[in-house]
């Protein structure tokens, strides 16, 4: 595969396009996630930032090692991305980075201001990275079930599913 960003560029923000193929060659060949990553906060085109945050996301499903190197940039550029695509993948592959003690508290700490995100999506997704980065984590559990508890009252049905979910096991 030559260039995955232009198979990213096709189509609208109502489709993936062609995303399943980069995912795909990008587990043959995981030289080409840099650039897919970097397009997720680097590309003008909000179409393009969608497809290749649901790409990493994807891929790292199988290989979270990818995220490592590119640790600091998840944190540093792709927490700032406030498209709601970008910010829900983001959210998916952030407890799969391996965090010290103090990016995990920074990490946590930003994943609260998704609470007033217009997205629900966004919403549930970081209240799941929250509970993640709590498993990982036991200081973080009583601030974590606090706050699943306080976004419950006020939530979207999808939030509110999430937060007895993520209660239970909690």
């Amino acid at each position: 595969m030559k260039d995955p960003i232009k198979l990213l560029a096709i189509g609208d923000r109502r489709t993936i396009g062609k995303s399943a193929e980069v995912a795909r060659a990008i587990l043959r060949d995981p030289l080409l996630f840099d650039p897919v990553f970097d397009a997720m906060w680097k590309s003008a085109d909000p179409g393009v930032r969608m497809r290749a945050a649901n790409v990493c996301e994807a891929v790292t499903r199988a290989r979270p090692d990818l995220l490592a190197p590119r640790k600091k940039d998840l944190l540093e550029h792709v927490s700032l991305i406030e498209q709601q695509e970008v910010r829900w993948h983001y959210c998916q592959m952030l407890p799969r980075v391996p965090l010290t003690p103090g990016e995990r508290r920074r990490a946590f700490a930003h994943l609260k201001t998704f609470a007033n995100d217009k997205s629900g999506i966004v919403r549930t997704f970081s209240l799941q990275a929250m509970f993640d980065l709590a498993e990982q984590d036991r200081t973080l559990r009583a601030e974590t079930r606090d706050w699943i508890i306080a976004q419950m009252k006020n939530g979207t049905p999808a939030v509110k599913s999430r937060g007895r979910k993520l209660l239970r096991t909690l």
